[in-house]
């Protein structure tokens, strides 16, 4: 990592040539892995979020505990006294009740571990081709940089584990790599053919489902998720039907102390949107008066 990060951009050129893509996901992923576990550097970070009926947004600050998140817009409008009391009293509740924070905790560190299980099956699960390049950006890695963009499909070979990676097996798109940090910048994939999970037994996703995902330098040298989409319909238990189409776009991102409580979280949240709202208010506080609204003359 830090021989790569000396590399001139002909060196790169040349070294990014010279590897075969099955490598270079591979080399990425070992990277994506090795951050992941050695991560110490805590965000504040606001979440757009859109599905079928609504959109929100949210602001979360990542504790040592679980993440805190207070929703402050709903469908573009701030939240009423009746909503911003309902946002209170959930994260209220984590604090008062340490068995329910510890269920949070408990159901992130899972989804991280789902994830991560579906990121280190990409080398194997895949057949990868070079397909050109493309210019990073805010959202997609970082500006100024070229990355690598690789086509693929399913390997036949590969057989999944567990139930998080069959996903894999019907999916074809395309990735892009910084092949100078060695991260993936995006995933681009869409279902071409069905998938059963547990021998369908449990369920399928139907073919058509599609999910994007991009990441970018958020801080110094600090990446993270900037955007996912998820779109999928099917069925579960062979009865209950499954409908996923949801849009999450992450940004405004500020370090915070790595050690932060999840009560300090929330005060935290409480004093970043005091300090919102208070920029908000201060524009039409030192607004002139429109003069053709001004009281006339006296008559």
């Amino acid at each position: 990592m830090a021989i790569a990060l000396t590399l001139s951009p002909a060196a790169a050129s040349a070294q990014v040539s010279a590897a075969m893509p099955a490598e270079l996901v591979r080399r990425s992923v070992q990277n994506e892995i090795r951050q992941n576990t050695d991560a110490n550097t805590h965000f504040m970070f606001k979440d757009q979020r859109k599905t079928a009926n609504t959109w929100h947004t949210k602001l979360i600050v990542e504790t040592r505990d679980a993440a805190a998140g207070m929703i402050i817009e709903q469908d573009g409008h701030p939240l009423s006294p009746q909503q911003q009391q309902a946002e209170e009293a959930r994260l209220q509740s984590y604090i008062r009740h340490p068995e329910e924070l510890a269920r949070k905790r408990k159901q992130e560190r899972e989804d991280a571990e789902r994830t991560m299980r579906v990121v280190k099956a990409l080398p194997d699960a895949f057949l990868y081709e070079a397909d050109g390049t493309a210019p990073g950006s805010a959202t997609v890695a970082k500006p100024g940089v070229t990355l690598v963009r690789l086509k693929f499909h399913p390997n036949p070979a590969y057989d999944p584990p567990s139930r998080e990676e069959q996903v894999l097996t019907g999916m074809r798109g395309h990735l892009l790599v910084d092949p100078i940090a060695n991260r993936i910048a995006e995933i681009d994939a869409t279902l071409e053919n069905e998938v059963a999970f547990g021998w369908g037994i449990l369920g399928h996703l139907d073919r058509g489902g599609h999910f994007l995902v991009q990441q970018a330098e958020v801080s110094n040298h600090q990446w993270d998720l900037t955007r996912m989409e998820l779109s999928f319909t099917g069925k579960i238990l062979l009865f209950k039907n499954l409908a996923i189409h949801s849009r999450d776009v992450f940004s405004d991102f500020r370090p915070v102390p790595a050690d932060l409580t999840f009560p300090q979280g929330v005060e935290l949240l409480h004093k970043a949107l005091a300090a919102e709202n208070a920029a908000k208010a201060k524009p039409q506080q030192g607004a002139k008066p429109d003069r053709d609204q001004s009281p006339c003359c006296n008559r």
